[in-house]
């Protein structure tokens, strides 16, 4: 079984030397997504509602390349640059998991990528 790596137009280019996704098997694993803008590279960063709502589109475009969906996802990771933050992030999150949510965990670091204020992978499986 060959892994086949996933690519879609409609999520950001990679910033370093990863795939958006791979898919091996039935099970997806999409890399960390950020706020970036797809069309234009721009951070969408106006406040942290916002920023998370552009991660999750983000990962759904990657899954949707693969042809998976949000109800595929049976673990997700976030990483935020604030605990202060968790309960707009989670708020904002949940409305992507409206029942069943994925297993979870939610981690505080120094420093993201571009300077975001979260950053959330996921696998899926089928």
């Amino acid at each position: 079984m060959a892994n086949q790596i996933i690519y879609t137009r409609e999520a950001p280019e990679p910033i370093g030397p990863y795939s958006q996704a791979v898919l091996a098997g039935n099970t997806l694993y999409v890399s960390g997504q950020i706020a970036l803008d797809a069309d234009t590279g721009e951070l969408i960063n106006e406040n942290i509602t916002e920023e998370t709502h552009a991660v999750m589109k983000n990962l759904e475009a990657v899954l949707r390349a693969a042809d998976f969906t949000f109800h595929d996802i049976v673990k997700c990771t976030i990483f935020i640059k604030s605990m202060d933050e968790f309960g707009t992030i989670n708020e904002a999150y949940g409305q992507y998991f409206k029942a069943n949510p994925p297993a979870r965990e939610t981690v505080e670091v120094s420093k993201l990528p571009k300077n975001v204020n979260v950053e959330i992978s996921c696998i899926a499986v089928k």
